[in-house]
């Protein structure tokens, strides 16, 4: 899957044409075929007056703009709200809780129970949460937690919180991030000059603020970790 990602300002597309317009050309030197029919264009505009977008060309063909598309499994709207990412794993979850209480019925005991919600449900829960969860609805965070709740009571074992699970994985993924120079977002991370704290993202929407590098930040600050220094 090939993604152009392109920012628009003063209402100039210019320079976001032109990278479309170099993605088609590369591929036809290169051989490959885009499909234009399965290509999907999102424009995502917070302003009060939004204006109209002129549709993309690729080969003389119209690209369809969309409200959502799915996107390595994660469902993303051009307000990057995330009710339906939400609803279509609480979904899923709710389809594994079934076997769940199957595997309970057949007598398994609660360590296999918990080993499968380690490896199925949690597996779900989690996939690419750091992206959407901190960004959620208290509406759609309680619904994740209910499920985590029922699959609680059928192992009859402690499971983490789904918001202990965000923050390990936001901590986890910080971390390895730190510790990677070669990381797109390894500059975003930089500590202060007395080495001890990381520099703060400046902040202008909770939506920001909310997202991934500023709590990634926060996180690293309020637990520092021995070796970070040297990321």
């Amino acid at each position: 899957m090939t993604t152009v990602v392109g920012l628009i300002t003063d209402n100039d597309e210019t320079a976001y044409r032109e990278e479309v317009r170099d993605l088609a050309g590369w591929c036809q030197n290169n051989n490959l075929s885009l499909n234009v029919t399965k290509t999907k264009e999102m424009i995502v505009d917070y302003r009060k007056r939004s204006t109209e977008h002129v549709p993309i060309l690729i080969d003389r063909a119209v690209v369809e703009q969309v409200e959502s598309f799915k996107f390595l499994g994660v469902h993303i709207n051009n307000k990057l709200e995330w009710s339906k990412h939400t609803k279509t794993v609480v979904k899923r979850v709710r389809q594994s809780l079934f076997t769940l209480r199957k595997l309970k019925r057949f007598g398994m005991g609660p360590e296999i129970l918990k080993r499968f919600y380690s490896c199925n449900i949690k597996s779900i829960l989690t996939g690419c949460i750091t992206a959407w969860y901190g960004n959620c609805s208290a509406y759609d965070r309680k619904a994740l937690q209910r499920v985590v709740h029922t699959a609680q009571c059928i192992t009859g074992a402690k499971l983490p919180a789904i918001q202990d699970l965000y923050t390990r994985r936001c901590q986890r993924k910080a971390l390895k991030i730190v510790k990677d120079p070669s990381h797109p977002s390894h500059r975003l991370l930089s500590l202060l000059p007395h080495g001890k704290r990381y520099r703060s993202a400046k902040s202008r929407t909770k939506r920001l603020l909310n997202s991934f590098h500023p709590q990634a930040i926060k996180l690293l600050n309020s637990q520092p970790q021995p070796g970070l220094r040297h990321g």
